[in-house]
């Protein structure tokens, strides 16, 4: 396998361009962040076309599954052509980094509800709904699947149009059946998918729903749970529906019907996302601007939220040098106090993100625009740093341990640099939608005296603080009036006038050290001024969306990552499981096909020794046949040859016999004597004629008739022969049949020992992979347990931090009633000494102002005593109080966390329990299937063996047919050639007929037999 970031295959190489990023895209911003790295505000320097770069690194550990996502995510992307999927602009490869580039939006819907603090209205709900009901039916037209379908992962362009984006954790299959996602708009189908079994593209109709609770609610369902927790609410709990808020409006049935269509709990009763396209929440009629208005709306609310930090900081900048330590110490638990809840997914808002929004995002501060300037109507959004100052977007969550007079700098160039000059420092008519009440909270949130501290609200008290601070409002409201041209000016003038020339002079060395800083960033404001940056995502959602992302990836990464190997893991064993399934199904072919062959070839040698057998007897029978008519033959010419010599001996005698009878009769005539002696021979010549065609005639009848006998009797005895061969060969078949039926039980048991091997294999992976699992899930519930009571401990360890600065300030303002309490006192013993003296003689008045010097004393003893008392009672009350309040906050933080736990624990204990019912379900369906297997086995060995029997039954009764009709061709033939049945069936008299006996013998036999029953004695 080649190595990550390797172009040598054709396929790859094609997906990335061979130039260099850095040289064709400038002014790159960081406008997003999530578990691949960064999302970037880029200018392209050929096209001059604003686009999204997408950087994404493979290296480090798991580089190779690094790197086939980026690959998957490209091609996934590289294929789409949608109205409301991002558009692909192209990709490069720089070092070990992938640079995606996209089309540029302004925002997401997450950063929408960041910006406005309060729930979408219903219309604009829908419209965004639409939107991305049309791109999930795109996608899932194509077989595709989102799977992270949530309001940050749905964009916005500056005409209104929606679009899909983040396709890292696309699905390219469907079905599919991997653990991905953000937790909370998870189906349950997905967190059950290894358990269960695969989900499809309706796991994306689900996430919708959760999505449009996010945006009517402001956050998803189990929000303020733990990611873990979440999990195992949402796969056991049933599923939500909208709830009541108090800042939105009532929603219409419509609408709550189609989160109710969304989150049903069963995949078949959801609808797909063709289907949502015609569902009346989607198809009602609704203005057509209407996100392009919200889109607005937003831009004129960051606006507002510039202009107020701006002014903020502007009110830090005017702090006295007195009070730097106070608001270091101030600007430390300000952060501490808007940076620690924090912990949930990059599209959600917190509760406690304002704080942390109105000091770190780039978009505070504005520059007022000149007076005859031209206004630009478009917010530009968050006008980041080149490298010399992208270190200042990003130090707010660290400044506590900067010094003060540096934090005061960077805080004033923060200021300076970040405004714009086509933005207006002041509110504009915005619509009545803008939260300006949540603008106000954002503001106040840490306002001027929180920052400072209660040393600076207890300024009021004196005088002296008084009159600097009236001289501090009245310069800012004549800096409200300065044009931005003066801007300069008024920063490298003194900022104010005071007494102390030290600190004047301190004052002025700052204002001098800054003014580099705020030369550079006005140069950068007027260069990018004009660059159509154009955003509704400020610095602080980037902050916060990474900072997100690090909580998330801490709770999670370790989790799916584990889900993840555990999911390739029993991939890897099931797979592993089929390639051993496929070589032992494999082994047993060959070995079955081997016997095949092997009977196969044992059968073809059986049938042709039978035929050799045949052809052989059939050789025989022709060679007996040619033997027993050349031995007939030679035998009955020997017996002509005896005929013929007996003939003549008898001719002669005859002849000599007569010849002496006729010499014995001298009385007839000698011409007489030789006619009478010439018509006996010629008589006798006759009778020997006669005698002679006879035997001839007899010969062949008995040559003839021997044939056909022997004949028969061969035909027999080959019938018989092929009858032999036949039951040979069948009962070899049965025998080859009886061998194949046992290797395929044999097979059969293999098979099934391996399969059960194999379930147990897998089984105990599953019970042991479930185990860790469960392990890891309670881990992390310690672990988040651990860190929300160590988070309580730490608020409540701040609030006894502050209490004091409270207690103090009640303190002094007790012991400030007492100070006038005393000096209305002494007043009144000033008038009551001057009336009692005047009343009193002279020689007593010393004693009476001894007397009432002593009333006098004792008088304010006592009221200090009383005054000291409210002090303490004061403070012991408010630590009673405050002590009380923290234990019933660790009391329900406690009961929360062992409800969670116990939650947990239960879910595990139904996932166990169901992992074992899915177990016992699998072997008994194993069982089930080894037994059919083994079934349809038997079933098909009875019907071989029954066609086998078929078989050999006809086969049988085709010989047998075949052998009756060649005997009854012969039969007839001989009887057409008027043999007798009855003689040819009967058996030869000479036994010629056995292959055992000499075909000399018989034939003797039969010569004997021949002559004997051809010359009777006494014929002639």
């Amino acid at each position: 396998m080649p190595r990550p970031g390797s172009l040598k295959d054709p396929d790859i190489a094609e997906l990335f361009s061979r130039h260099d990023p850095e040289k064709i895209f400038e002014d790159l911003r960081e406008i997003g962040h999530g578990s691949f790295g960064a999302v970037y505000y880029a200018r392209c320097n050929l096209t001059k076309e604003i686009v999204a770069i997408k950087k994404m690194s493979y290296v480090g550990k798991q580089s190779e599954e690094k790197w086939q996502d980026i690959l998957k995510e490209i091609k996934f992307l590289k294929q789409l052509e949608h109205p409301n999927t991002i558009e692909y602009k192209g990709c490069y490869k720089r070092e070990h980094t992938a640079w995606l580039v996209m089309e540029y939006c302004v925002g997401s819907a997450s950063d929408i509800i960041e910006v406005h603090k309060r729930p979408l209205r219903e219309e604009e709900i829908a419209a965004i709904c639409e939107g991305v009901v049309c791109g999930l039916s795109y996608l899932h037209s194509l077989g595709r699947i989102h799977r992270d379908i949530k309001a940050g992962n749905i964009l916005l362009t500056e005409n209104g149009t929606v679009k899909l984006a983040d396709f890292g954790s696309a699905s390219i299959k469907c079905p599919a059946n991997s653990f991905v996602g953000t937790p909370y708009w998870m189906a349950p189908e997905v967190i059950l998918a290894m358990d269960e079994g695969q989900y499809d593209g309706k796991v994306d109709v689900w996430s919708l729903g959760i999505t449009c609770i996010e945006l009517a609610e402001r956050k998803p369902p189990y929000f303020n749970m733990n990611a873990m927790s979440a999990l195992y609410h949402i796969a056991q709990n049933d599923s939500p529906t909208l709830q009541y808020v108090l800042q939105a409006p009532e929603w219409t049935d419509t609408f709550r019907y189609f989160v109710e269509a969304c989150l049903q709990k069963n995949p078949a009763d959801r609808p797909s996302s063709t289907k949502l396209l015609s569902h009346p929440f989607i198809t009602r009629p609704r203005s057509p601007n209407v996100l392009v208005d919200l889109i607005q709306r937003t831009k004129a609310a960051v606006r507002d939220l510039d202009n107020l930090n701006y002014r903020k900081m502007k009110k830090i900048l005017m702090v006295d040098a007195d009070n730097e330590s106070a608001i270091g110490d101030s600007e430390e638990t300000a952060e501490e106090r808007s940076g620690g809840d924090s912990s949930k997914s990059n599209s959600a808002t917190s509760e406690h993100s304002a704080a942390g929004a109105s000091s770190q995002s780039s978009s505070s501060g504005s520059l007022r625009r000149r007076p005859h300037a031209q206004v630009n109507a478009n917010h530009h959004g968050q006008a980041a740093a080149p490298a010399q100052y992208s270190h200042l977007n990003h130090q707010h969550s660290a400044h506590s341990a900067v010094p003060a007079r540096a934090r005061k700098s960077w805080l004033f160039s923060c200021c300076c640099f970040v405004r714009r000059e086509s933005e207006s420092p002041l509110a504009g008519a915005h619509d009545d939608y803008v939260n300006k009440d949540a603008l106000r909270d954002y503001a106040n949130r840490d306002s001027l005296c929180d920052d400072y501290g209660d040393d600076y609200a207890n300024r009021d008290a004196i005088r002296e603080a008084r009159d600097r601070d009236r001289e501090r409002e009245r310069e800012r409201d004549r800096e409200r009036e300065r044009p931005p041209s003066d801007y300069r000016e008024y920063v490298n003038a003194p900022a104010w006038h005071d007494a102390d020339d030290n600190r004047n002079t301190q004052r002025r060395q700052t204002a001098r050290s800054i003014s580099n800083n705020v030369s550079a960033a006005m140069s950068l404001v007027s260069e990018h001024g004009a660059n159509n940056f154009a955003t509704i995502r400020t610095t602080s959602i980037v902050t916060k969306q990474q900072k997100e992302h690090n909580q998330m990836h801490e709770q999670m990464s370790g989790y799916k990552r584990m889900r993840r190997e555990h999911q390739a893991a029993l991939v890897k064993l099931e797979e592993r499981c089929k390639a051993d399934v496929d070589a032992h199904k494999a082994q047993l072919d060959r070995e079955y096909e081997a016997l095949l062959q092997q009977l196969s070839r044992d059968l073809e040698r059986l049938q042709t020794k039978h035929l050799q057998e045949l052809e052989r007897k059939q050789k025989q029978n022709a060679a007996a046949e040619k033997k027993l008519i050349k031995d007939i033959t030679a035998r009955q010419e020997q017996d002509r040859k005896a005929f013929e010599t007996q003939r003549k001996r008898e001719y002669k005698a005859n002849k000599e016999r007569w010849k002496k009878e006729l010499s014995m009769d001298d009385a007839t005539p000698k011409r007489q004597r030789d006619a009478t002696l010439q018509s006996q021979k010629d008589n006798l010549k006759q009778a020997e004629a006669a005698e002679e065609m006879r035997l001839v005639r007899s010969q062949r009848e008995y040559l003839e008739l021997e044939l056909r006998r022997f004949r028969r009797r061969r035909m027999l005895a080959l019938h018989h022969k092929e009858q032999e061969l036949l039951r040979e060969e069948l009962n070899k078949r049965q025998n080859q049949l009886e061998q194949a039926h046992a290797m395929l039980l044999r097979h059969h048991e293999k098979t099934q020992e391996l399969e059960y091997r194999q379930q147990k294999g897998v089984h105990a992976l599953r019970e042991e992979q479930l185990s860790n699992q469960h392990g890891t899930e309670l881990a992390n519930q310690r672990d988040y347990m651990q860190r929300a009571e160590h988070e309580l401990r730490k608020k409540h360890a701040l609030q006894l931090k502050q209490q004091p600065k409270s207690l103090k300030q009640k303190e002094m303002q007790i012991r400030k009633q007492f100070r006038e309490t005393c000096k209305i006192q002494t007043r009144q013993y000033k008038a009551l000494k001057a009336q009692i003296l005047q009343m009193t003689a002279k020689e007593h008045q010393k004693e009476v102002i001894k007397t009432l010097k002593d009333e006098k004393r004792r008088k304010l003893v006592l009221l200090g005593e009383q005054y000291d008392q409210s002090i303490t009672e004061m403070l012991q009350k408010q630590t009673v109080r405050l002590d009380e309040s923290q234990m019933m906050e660790c009391q329900q933080l406690k009961m929360q966390l062992e409800h969670e736990l116990d939650m947990l624990t239960a879910y595990q204990s139904k996932s166990k329990m169901q992992a074992e019912a899915q177990r016992n379900r699998e072997r008994r369906e194993l069982e089930e299937r080894v037994a059919v297997r083994r079934a349809l086995l038997e079933q098909k060995m009875e019907s071989e063996c029954a066609q086998f029997v078929a078989e050999r039954a006809e086969r049988t009764r085709l010989l047998h047919e075949r052998h009756e009709r060649e005997l009854e061709h012969f039969d007839n033939e001989s009887a057409r050639l008027g043999f007798s049945a009855m003689a040819i069936a009967e058996g030869s008299r000479e036994g010629y007929g056995e292959e055992e006996q000499s075909l000399s013998g018989s034939m003797l036999s039969l010569a004997h037999s021949n002559s004997s029953a051809s010359f009777a004695a006494g014929s002639l």
